[in-house]
């Protein structure tokens, strides 16, 4: 055989390859999007110009008004169709509302502060014919200091600082004041990060409504003496990594109101590795505002460090239906209230809500420690079709306060308009509460109290079935028994489970007969399995 020789290319080769490179980029801008999610819009070039505030006439002292030349720099970024605007190290006072355009992005570099005035002179509130469906600070947009609406691929960047300097009113603003820093609706490309930090706020550091494709790395919010940190209301596409935001009020909330004149849609969120503390509100809430429905939600490595009302919280007040949404590996210390799911009635939305539902909730390694005054981790459903359906705890360990007597175990009331924790009334329970919950599973799960609590470790009342496997409970040395079962229509389950000297729990249970039987005979596993002793036979504590 002739040994293999390789073949110089010919000039007709030559020109066949040249005719492919030319068709190739046509055939790719021509490909669909992904069908599962949209595509985002193309975003300006890597090598976009940039605009250097001072060369517009920005001084950077600290006390000049560099509002219009920023503007100015804004204007020109968007004329020459996209480019970043950058802040170089220096301090910017900012007495006017800022007026971001599509394709720029504000880059502040390490020492550059853009700063809020105290003599401001700030866009006036616009005003809203849907008002009465949301709180003020949720209905107008313009008075910020950096406001923009229906923009495509912004940005803010850089390991700056943009600082409400005390400025920025956590109240309703009166002429030329603001009360947010971040104002953004109806945006589709948000990039919010980069080592950025946002500071002081007002009522929000960052309020967004109705936007999309929205991307966040590396992002500080400071409003610890102010009141809450990031808003995302009526938000798709979402994803937030390694943020740090401390709060006054809630630290990361999600929600739906009516403030655009719509109901709109919400989810496809993914956030990890942050950290959240709220002083005196939520830590990672959805609500109170819940119009739209919410679904595809996934956190995952988050650590909460306080938070006077919920860890978690989620609550269904306005309307909404929420599901898909898990959380895993989550840990929270300092927390008053570490779990809290509740559908309400109030109905704060248009176009004649009904009561919505809360459906499709997963909590996978999850520790909390409680805070006194505290509020027993609960899952409140209202009656009818709205209960609670669908909630699965799986390695979910929490330690509660305690140090409460033995009280009545009769169903506590409820203000059935109020979202807040206490809305509900002292827990007859120490730890876990469920009222109108149906198919909610824990396994391989506990609850402890830091100090001793005569209230019996979980009370479930009304639906099912509730089924606990593994489930491991600590004893107040007055309860009257450490698992309570009421009027439960579905049933309920306790397998392998004991209190935390491994002895078998005491069970008190009215309404339906136990499910485990025809689990268990599915399963194949002897009736033998369900460690438990019912009240006919109860034990001493342990």
């Amino acid at each position: 055989m002739r040994p293999y020789m390789k073949r110089r290319p010919t000039l007709v080769g030559l020109l066949l390859a040249g005719l492919l490179a030319l068709v190739q980029p046509t055939t790719t801008a021509l490909a669909a999007p992904s069908a599962t999610r949209p595509a985002s819009p193309s975003q300006p070039p890597a090598s976009t110009p940039e605009f250097n505030v001072k060369d517009y006439g920005a001084k950077g002292n600290g006390s000049a008004n560099d509002s219009p030349a920023v503007d100015r720099a804004i204007s020109a970024a968007n004329a020459a169709g996209g480019g970043t605007v950058r802040f170089p190290s220096g301090t910017y006072k900012s007495q006017n509302t800022l007026h971001m355009r599509s394709d720029v992005t504000l880059q502040l570099d390490s020492g550059a502060i853009l700063k809020g005035s105290n003599a401001g002179k700030y866009d006036a509130p616009e005003p809203n014919s849907y008002d009465q469906y949301q709180d003020y600070g949720h209905s107008h947009f313009h008075n910020a200091m950096i406001y923009g609406d229906r923009l495509t691929n912004i940005g803010f960047t850089g390991s700056g600082v943009i600082d409400g300097g005390g400025n920025l009113i956590t109240g309703n603003p009166k002429s030329g004041q603001a009360d947010k820093i971040l104002s953004l609706t109806r945006c589709d490309g948000l990039t919010l990060g980069g080592g950025i930090t946002l500071r002081r706020g007002g009522h929000f550091a960052a309020l967004i409504n109705g936007c999309t494709h929205v991307t966040s790395d590396h992002l500080t919010i400071d409003t610890a003496s102010d009141r809450d940190g990031w808003n995302i209301i009526s938000t798709t596409h979402v994803t937030i990594t390694h943020a740090t935001i401390a709060a006054n009020d809630d630290a990361l909330v999600f929600k739906s109101d009516y403030a655009l004149g719509a109901k709109l849609a919400n989810g496809h969120v993914t956030v990890h590795d942050s950290k959240l503390s709220a002083k005196c509100c939520n830590a990672l809430m959805f609500g109170s505002e819940t119009c739209g429905d919410f679904t595809d939600y996934q956190f995952q490595g988050i650590a909460i460090n306080g938070a006077d009302k919920s860890g978690l919280g989620m609550v269904s007040m306005d309307g909404a239906d929420i599901s898909d949404v898990h959380y895993r590996d989550i840990t929270m210390t300092d927390v008053h209230s570490p779990i809290m799911l509740k559908t309400g009635t109030r109905k704060r939305c248009g176009n004649s809500p009904g009561v919505g539902h809360i459906s499709g909730i997963t909590y996978d390694n999850i520790t909390a420690t409680g805070s006194s005054p505290s509020f027993s981790p609960t899952l409140w459903g209202e009656s009818g079709t709205h209960h609670i359906d669908g909630v699965t705890f799986t390695n979910v360990h929490l330690t509660l306060p305690g140090g409460n007597a033995t009280m009545s175990t009769a169903l506590p009331g409820n203000n059935a308009t109020d979202y807040n924790p206490n809305s509900i009334g002292t827990r007859p329970a120490y730890g876990w509460y469920l009222h109108n919950a149906d198919h909610v599973t824990f396994t391989d799960s506990s609850v402890r109290f830091a100090a001793d609590d005569g209230r019996p470790a979980v009370i479930a009342n009304g639906g099912g079935p509730v089924t606990f496997t593994r489930f491991t409970v600590q004893r107040g040395a007055k309860s009257p028994y450490d698992l309570g079962f009421q009027n439960m229509t579905g049933g309920y389950c306790v397998a392998d489970s004991t209190n935390s000297t491994g002895g078998a729990l005491r069970i008190s249970g009215t309404g339906s007969t136990p499910s485990c039987g025809a689990r268990e005979a599915a399963a194949g596993a002897p009736r033998a399995a369900i460690r438990a002793a019912h009240l006919d036979h109860p034990e001493g504590p342990a």
